[in-house]
């Protein structure tokens, strides 16, 4: 038995492209496979979006692209976030895409390149605010134009202010690809996928979405998504707790009725936030028991009940199913005031993966 154990289905990675896939036809599936895919595992989670039927990946480093293709991974490749040219070597040696917004940055870059020029149309990070510029980026890249790409701030609350980002990126990328007929134009997250068909143009980049999280922060089940991660332990203690005893640091707990504490051996190093103390559940012999006391480095403790001596070496769930109850990443999202992103990026590396197919 492992003390700490993220696994995750690929099945369901799969099954998830493929239906984010139907909802964005004719557009290209393009798989966002960054950061560790998500908490979830880069090339495990590749391999799972191609066979779902992802024509592209896209990663936000360098290192990310040398990495799947190190691991024998084929097909378009984009890096989609800023590189210094230490970082540009790599990005090209690993055959992948990069996105542009200066026309001397495509000025100095080989023949061979595969450029996708960005405009900024409000997310006020990378790219040209200037559509015009812009646009002379993409003919300095001459025969290296692939592709002409935006970015939303708001897909996942904010219709309105992404009606406004179309209105400034589709009249550009238009007239950009009736001077490139082959070029491909890409906006949509996963929330723009599901939500803004307006916003889908010939490529869809789909990330949050294919791991099966929500990107509106609610239940994913709502739009056809399965979780694919399932973070668990075990209970490897349990004692008996009369009145006024305590468990964790700083007795943040003490009981006020007998009861039995479990102790679970996963903690904040194995990126169970500590802000989780006293406000998170966990799923026990299928039932929810509260998290009671301070998370710490490597334990938490569960209150098991007055009978909970019995529930020694049986699975505790953090995320995800067991028997008739489920706890959503979006649910531990609420209660520490973030999203589901952070949740799963944040199981870190201590933590084994076991993939399921």
């Amino acid at each position: 038995m492992v003390r700490a154990l993220a696994r995750v289905d690929l099945g369901a990675i799969e099954r998830n492209v493929a239906r984010l896939a139907s909802v964005a036809a004719p557009a290209v599936m393009c798989a966002v496979v960054k950061g560790d895919g998500y908490g979830h595992g880069m090339v495990p989670a590749a391999r799972a979006a191609q066979a779902g039927g992802a024509s592209w990946l896209a990663v936000a480093t360098a290192e990310e692209a040398r990495g799947l293709r190190a691991a024998g991974i084929d097909g378009p490749v984009l890096v989609m976030g800023a590189l210094s040219p230490e970082e540009l070597e790599v990005a090209l040696a690993a055959r992948a895409d990069v996105v542009a917004w200066r026309e001397g940055f495509v000025e100095g870059l080989p023949p061979s390149a595969r450029v996708h020029v960005k405009l900024d149309t409000g997310m006020g990070r990378l790219g040209t605010r200037d559509p015009e510029e812009a646009t002379r980026v993409a003919e300095a890249a001459g025969d290296r134009l692939v592709g002409a790409m935006t970015h939303f701030a708001t897909a996942d609350d904010d219709p309105g202010f992404v009606a406004d980002q179309l209105v400034v990126f589709t009249p550009w990328a238009e007239a950009l690809k009736a001077a490139h007929p082959g070029l491909l134009v890409h906006a949509a997250n996963s929330a723009a996928t599901l939500r803004e068909p307006a916003s889908r143009f010939d490529l869809v980049r789909c990330g949050i979405a294919i791991y099966g999280l929500d990107p509106f922060q609610e239940d994913p089940a709502e739009h056809g998504l399965e979780p694919a991660l399932t973070l668990l332990s075990y209970v490897a203690e349990a004692k008996t707790a009369a009145p006024g005893q305590s468990a964790g640091y700083g007795r943040r707990f003490v009981a006020e009725a007998p009861t039995c504490v479990g102790t679970v051996p996963i903690g904040y190093a194995d990126g169970v936030r500590r802000a989780l103390t006293n406000n998170a559940d966990v799923l026990v012999q299928g039932r929810r028991v509260p998290l009671i006391g301070t998370v710490s480095m490597d334990n938490i403790t569960v209150d098991l009940g007055a009978g909970g001596a019995a529930a020694v070496g049986e699975e505790a769930v953090l995320i995800g199913r067991q028997g008739g109850e489920r706890i959503l990443a979006e649910e531990v999202a609420r209660r520490l005031g973030t999203i589901n992103y952070e949740v799963t990026c944040g199981i870190s590396g201590r933590v084994p993966r076991a993939y399921v197919p």
